[in-house]
């Protein structure tokens, strides 16, 4: 394996399984926006990886790639609370947010739109309605694009049989941990 992939959307657990992959002794990190972060990193999640998995499958090929699935009902009140913080920094010319991450939300979110009020309904992109369009869409762009592949894993981290599936995936021993942590759950939002 060259690398791993997580190309699960934010607030799919992201930071989670990156915990639990340093556990592993992987060299984890929880988005890379360098050419040097891919080079030393073993696993790579979050942004830009789950709008960039093509290129990557391209540029590291051999690699592994693991989408995070969560229920929508759960996941789209999730994303709202982080857009809600991070929308006025994800300006193109005035957000202080790295230049790779607002490209990153812009591509997999259509932020073209963003108005003072996140959650106002006038053709927001951060509505309920818009949001579960852009879940969807990502989410059959990913299993349309790994559709027949071994390299390609769809866990869910609140199913008990996850981590033994991503053990079994990694060929890593089971005894190693246990469960996964449970990190930037709730109004947490980092």
């Amino acid at each position: 394996m060259n690398k791993l992939f997580i190309i699960g959307l934010p607030r799919t657990g992201t930071t989670s399984i990156s915990a639990a992959l340093l556990s592993y002794d992987f060299k984890v990190a929880h988005t890379a926006y360098t050419i040097r972060a891919f080079e030393l990193a073993d696993v790579i999640s979050d942004a830009p990886c789950f709008s960039d998995y093509p290129q990557l499958d391209s540029i590291f090929p051999n690699s592994k790639f693991v989408y995070l699935d969560r229920a929508i009902e759960q996941w789209v009140p999730s994303m709202q609370m982080l857009l809600k913080k991070m929308h006025p920094h994800l300006d193109p010319k005035t957000g202080y947010l790295n230049p790779v991450l607002k490209r990153s939300f812009q591509q997999t979110f259509n932020l073209s739109s963003i108005s003072s009020d996140p959650l106002s309904d006038n053709d927001n992109p951060f509505t309920e309605q818009h949001l579960a369009d852009c879940f969807q869409k990502h989410q059959k762009g990913v299993f349309d694009y790994f559709s027949g592949r071994d390299d390609f894993l769809s866990i869910n981290l609140s199913h008990p049989e996850c981590l033994s599936t991503l053990h079994h995936f990694l060929n890593i021993s089971e005894e190693s941990l246990t469960s996964f942590p449970h990190l930037n759950i709730g109004k947490q939002v980092d």
